[in-house]
């Protein structure tokens, strides 16, 4: 297994909201660190966004500082763009998931989510 990782947003969103759940996240994001955790920021989009609709404000800015404090931030860059691309094209995967799988490729990690859409795919921890 990779020692990299990177948490989708199913993760976040789970465990700011208190979701069923949020116990088997805590291990991942409790123990998230800068220098092996990554989050591209479609992810911080989609938490705060989804935290602020079905929550608050107040809890939304608290997890979005929680993954930008501890986890490494990565831009949609060029290649980034390029390669969710192809993922989107050859997997069919929506333009969110491809991106997060283009990071996770670059950034050499595993994705830890409940998301179907990842279930069974190679470098992912799934969540059920």
């Amino acid at each position: 297994m990779k020692v990299n990782v990177l948490i989708d947003s199913y993760g976040w969103i789970e465990y700011f909201s208190d979701g069923p759940l949020a116990g088997k996240y805590s291990k991942h994001i409790e123990n998230a660190s800068k220098k092996n955790f990554f989050t591209p920021t479609i992810v911080l989009y989609e938490v705060y966004k989804r935290i602020k609709k079905t929550r608050n404000e107040q809890t939304a800015l608290v997890a979005y500082a929680h993954i930008v404090v501890n986890t490494t931030i990565v831009p949609l860059t060029k290649r980034i763009s390029l390669e969710a691309a192809e993922i989107s094209l050859s997997e069919g995967m929506s333009m969110a998931d491809a991106i997060i799988k283009a990071t996770a490729n670059l950034t050499q990690s595993t994705i830890v989510t409940s998301d179907k859409h990842f279930k069974d795919k190679k470098d992912v921890i799934f969540i059920g």
